[in-house]
């Protein structure tokens, strides 16, 4: 459970969502992510860390091998949705 109460929290999923696109420096990933607080970054950042999906690189932040395989999920899920919601709006 402690998997899903770490990704539930605000800022975690985007976190792995801007980071599917490559590396990240702490400035770019904070601006992409809307303005996040610099602590509520960097905190979500060490959980995900601890967590194995985000490792520290010479380039900024990166998704490790883990990290990858959950940004594919939430490809996924956000193509469902996505589709989810065009027929929603149809009706």
């Amino acid at each position: 459970m402690v998997l899903l109460d770490s990704l539930g929290r605000r800022w975690s999923l985007r976190i792995i969502w801007e980071l599917q696109s490559g590396p990240a420096k702490f400035r770019a990933l904070r601006k992409a992510c809307d303005g996040v607080s610099p602590s509520v970054l960097n905190k979500r950042i060490g959980e995900l860390h601890e967590l194995g999906f985000v490792k520290k690189t010479d380039d900024g932040y990166a998704l490790t091998s883990d990290g990858e395989s959950l940004a594919d999920r939430l490809r996924k899920l956000d193509r469902w949705a996505r589709r989810w919601d065009k027929r929603h709006r149809d009706k």
